[in-house]
C-alpha cells in the first residue's frame, strides 16, 4: 500500500508555490466575445458602478482609449471632480522622492545634482554615462597633458571629486539594492 504523503501547507512561511496544488487553477477569461485569453485587467462597466469587465491587455486598452471619465458631467462638474482628485492625490506626487523611480525625480541628492552639473549630465544620467564623460573631460585637462598648468589641475581636481561623489553613490546604490 501506499504510503501516505504529509501536507506542505503547514507553518510559515507558504512552503509551496502558489497555485502548486492539484486542484485545477481557475482562470477568468477575457469578457471580449471569442478572446480567450487570461481577462486580468478589470474595467467599470459605466461610471460610478461598482460592476467590472475583465478584459485581456489588449482588450483593456482598447477599452480605455474610448473611455472617458468626465462623461455626462457639466463643465464645472468635471472641473471640480479634476480639482478635487488632484488635491487628494497630491500626497503621492509630494512623496514621489522616496521611490525607487529612474534618477531626476529627487533620488539624487543635492552634491550628486551639483557633481553632475561639473560633468555636464542630465540628471538621469547612468554610471557608464557618467564614466564616459568624466574620462572624456579628464583626459583634456589632466596634469600630464598640460603639466605646470594651475587652471587645468584646479579643473582636474574639481571633475575628480564630481567623479568620487557619483562613484559613491552609485556604490551605495548597489549596496542597498
Amino acid at each position: 500500500m501506499a504510503k501516505p504523503r504529509r501536507s506542505n501547507d503547514w507553518g510559515f512561511p507558504r512552503w509551496r508555490g502558489y497555485e502548486a496544488s492539484r486542484e485545477a487553477a481557475t482562470i477568468r477569461v477575457c469578457d471580449r466575445h471569442g478572446c480567450e485569453e487570461p481577462g486580468n485587467c478589470p474595467a467599470p462597466k459605466s461610471p460610478n458602478n461598482p460592476d467590472r469587465w475583465y478584459f485581456c491587455q489588449k482588450h483593456a486598452a482598447e477599452y480605455n482609449s474610448k473611455w472617458d471619465y468626465f462623461e455626462g458631467l457639466e463643465k464645472a462638474e468635471a472641473a471640480e471632480r479634476a480639482r478635487t482628485e488632484k488635491r487628494d492625490n497630491a500626497g503621492y506626487a509630494e512623496a514621489s522622492h522616496y521611490s525607487w523611480t529612474g534618477s531626476g525625480d529627487g533620488s539624487r541628492s543635492a552634491d550628486e545634482m551639483r557633481a553632475l552639473d561639473v560633468l555636464e549630465l542630465e540628471a538621469d544620467a547612468d554610471f557608464a554615462a557618467i564614466k564616459r564623460a568624466w574620462r572624456e573631460k579628464a583626459k583634456t585637462v589632466h596634469p600630464d597633458v598640460k603639466p605646470g598648468d594651475k587652471d587645468a589641475a584646479a579643473e582636474f581636481q574639481k571633475l575628480q571629486l564630481a567623479y568620487e561623489v557619483l562613484k559613491a553613490a552609485e556604490a551605495r546604490r548597489e549596496w542597498m539594492g
